[in-house]
């Protein structure tokens, strides 16, 4: 089991996958950084896990690189959901 106040990887790329969702599906790193409050080097980890799997794509907007999300990561997200309610109702972290 996970131990109170660490997450897990999924968990960990489901937060960010939520995070570009509530920016409008397009988010600069920056706010991963910080709205994930994670360091430079694992949020880069996780941006490429993200990306190799199709969750998200880099994009450049106004020269700056961006991150969206896919449907494949908004689908990921809606089956994520499912999974924390059967991990709630049996008192399973995920």
């Amino acid at each position: 089991m996970v131990s109170e106040g660490r997450r897990s990887k999924a968990r960990i790329l489901v937060d960010i996958l939520r995070l570009i969702i509530r920016k409008g599906g397009v988010v600069k790193p920056t706010h991963i950084l910080y709205g994930a409050n994670l360091s430079h080097k694992r949020m880069s980890k996780y941006l490429l896990d993200l990306e190799e799997h199709g969750f998200i794509e880099r994009a450049n907007a106004g020269g700056r690189m961006v991150y969206q999300i896919t449907k494949k990561g908004r689908e990921f997200v809606g089956e994520f959901k499912k999974i924390e309610a059967i991990s709630d109702a049996f008192g399973i972290e995920v």
